[in-house]
């Protein structure tokens, strides 16, 4: 009787104790919000020439006396300098690497630190004004800021080096956060009380990355069009090129991709997506507010017009319609298999953002970076073969079904396959979770290069995981006819960073915040009013016009 009075003691006990730590970690998740505290310097900027840091090296000290920006200390560096492999005859065959840094820090601090995670592949210490997704940048605003090249120099000759390839697709990070918080500490006295990661594309992707894998070093994070399976729409892009070479014309004995579709063309596509899918919202006004609902409205077949002679304006032909159907779909391998998620039909394909990734970026920029930073091992020939590797000119070039796989491959020298090293280990953010920070994320319609489904596709996982505590700790909105970041037929202004710190610090839920158009974007329809307003809803909620003024957000509704 001693024995089971025992045990049964131990199992409450055991019960106890696991309903105590749960209730330490739901109390951990919802702790109550705390603001960051204004500092100033404790020492002289030019002290900062002696910062130690392990591995590190301060090789200049300005100070900027303000103007655009406040008055801040400018220092710039470098950490964990090393000799790897380089792409002759382009850089040499032992290349030096190292993480190169600028660093911001207002004399007026405002007690918050802000990583800002660049665009493209990186490459170049750009200056670290923290510009904002949406309007505004980190340092106007008191924040300390820091930018980086992430441990490479420009072009994608760097994905000859499997740890540039590592420190590129997260490892930089690592590395400069601790050292960042402890050159804070050094100058101000102090640790950062907040600290807050941000980036649109690649910063986006980046943004992802970090909230996933350093979710304990940062409070909040603003990531805008996301590229986190940036490998998979890398590929996307060069299969892209090769389905417009199918229909377009000859110039100088290879097809010009861009006379696939003119800006006619596209524009056509775009007044007939408007034509069907403008009224979801209840009101006519130039916008798809509920883009979802306009994929199962809209039918390129029936909704443009056909004819047979591509010269004919006001119609697209057969080949057109079925070529662009393909593109929206999706890459796919020659037995079906999807290579990435598909895209949105959007009045957003009229844009000139549209035309440049479709166009421009799928034979100059994707070409590099799928050959020598995503694909083991790496092909040279995706520099050397120009044109011709991007279109498999006589078979010489990219094969999707022989080098999609790529991208998921290892070898002895490259150790870790770019669909590890460049997207977040859990998508699911566990850690983000567990430890209660906070993640805003924001993507365009209409933007052609990531796409908009692949991010709704990982809102839709994560909420079906955390169900209705999903919005606890991460939020979605979606940005009707937004290109990729900014631009297009959209109301692209908007002020989601600030709504993030105040999610943050003081608890305030964003379940919508006013969008504007940029009054400098030309593809803002002429006859929007320069003042239109519109909410931007916590997905997957949708604006729905009410009555009243139509270019007034208050309007709408989130519904």
């Amino acid at each position: 009787m001693k024995k089971i009075t025992s045990i049964i003691v131990c199992i409450f006990l055991v019960a106890f104790a696991v309903d105590d730590v749960g209730a330490k970690n739901r109390h951990h998740r919802h702790k109550h919000p705390t603001e960051a505290v204004p500092g100033v310097p404790v020492i002289d900027y030019m002290d900062l020439l002696d910062f130690d840091y392990p591995g590190t090296v301060i090789t200049e000290v300005i100070l900027d006396e303000g103007g655009d920006m406040p008055a801040h200390c400018i220092v710039k560096g470098f950490m964990n300098e090393r000799t790897g492999i380089g792409f002759p005859p382009i850089t040499p065959a032992a290349t030096t690497y190292a993480i190169g840094f600028e660093m911001r820090l207002p004399t007026a601090w405002n007690g918050r630190y802000f990583y800002q995670a660049n665009g493209g592949i990186d490459g170049a210490v750009v200056p670290a004004y923290g510009n904002i997704s949406g309007g505004g940048s980190a340092l106007e605003m008191g924040f300390t800021v820091i930018s980086s090249d992430t441990g490479h120099g420009g072009g994608p000759f760097f994905g000859m080096d499997h740890q540039a390839r590592i420190d590129y697709g997260y490892n930089a990070v690592a590395e400069l956060t601790p050292m960042a918080k402890s050159l804070i500490k050094n100058y101000y006295g102090k640790f950062p009380d907040k600290s807050y990661f941000a980036g649109c594309s690649n910063g986006g992707r980046h943004t992802m990355v970090a909230a996933s894998r350093y979710a304990d070093e940062y409070d909040g994070f603003f990531a805008g069009s996301p590229g986190f399976n940036l490998p998979q729409a890398a590929i996307a892009q060069v299969w892209g090129a090769q389905q417009y070479a199918t229909i377009s014309e000859y110039v100088d004995g290879r097809p010009d991709i861009s006379s696939s579709f003119s800006p006619e063309d596209t524009a056509l596509v775009s007044d007939a997506v408007l034509a069907v899918c403008d009224g979801i919202d209840g009101v006519v006004d130039g916008m798809v507010s509920d883009p979802l609902t306009c994929q199962a409205l809209f039918n390129i077949n029936r909704d443009v017009p056909t004819c047979e002679d591509p010269d004919e304006e006001e119609c697209l032909t057969y080949a057109q319609k079925s070529v662009l159907a393909r593109i929206h779909a999706g890459a796919m391998t020659g037995s079906g298999d999807p290579v990435y998620t598909h895209f949105l039909w959007d009045p957003g394909i009229r844009s000139n953002n549209w035309r440049f990734w479709e166009f421009t970026a799928s034979r100059s920029l994707d070409p590099g970076a799928v050959g020598l930073i995503f694909s083991v091992p790496p092909d040279p020939n995706c520099i050397f073969g120009g044109l011709d590797w991007v279109l498999n000119w006589n078979g010489t070039g990219f094969d999707v079904d022989r080098d999609a796989p790529k991208i998921y491959a290892t070898d002895d020298t490259y150790t870790e396959a770019s669909m590890s090293f460049m997207t977040p280990p859990d998508l699911l953010m566990k850690q983000l979770y567990a430890r209660g920070g906070k993640l805003i994320v924001f993507h365009g319609t209409s933007d052609a290069v990531f796409s908009v489904a692949d991010t709704i596709n990982w809102y839709e996982a994560l909420s079906a995981r955390y169900r209705r505590r999903t919005k606890d700790f991460a939020r979605l909105f979606i940005i009707p006819g937004m290109a990729h970041c900014s631009g297009g037929p959209a109301c692209d202004r908007f002020d989601l960073f600030h709504a993030l710190v105040d999610w943050v610090e003081k608890g305030i839920e964003p379940d919508t915040v006013t969008a504007w158009p940029n009054p400098d974007n030309p593809e803002v329809p002429s006859d929007w009013s320069p003042s239109r307003t519109r909410p931007l809803c916590s997905y997957p909620a949708v604006p729905v016009y009410q009555g009243g003024d139509l270019e007034d957000d208050s309007s709408f509704r989130c519904e």
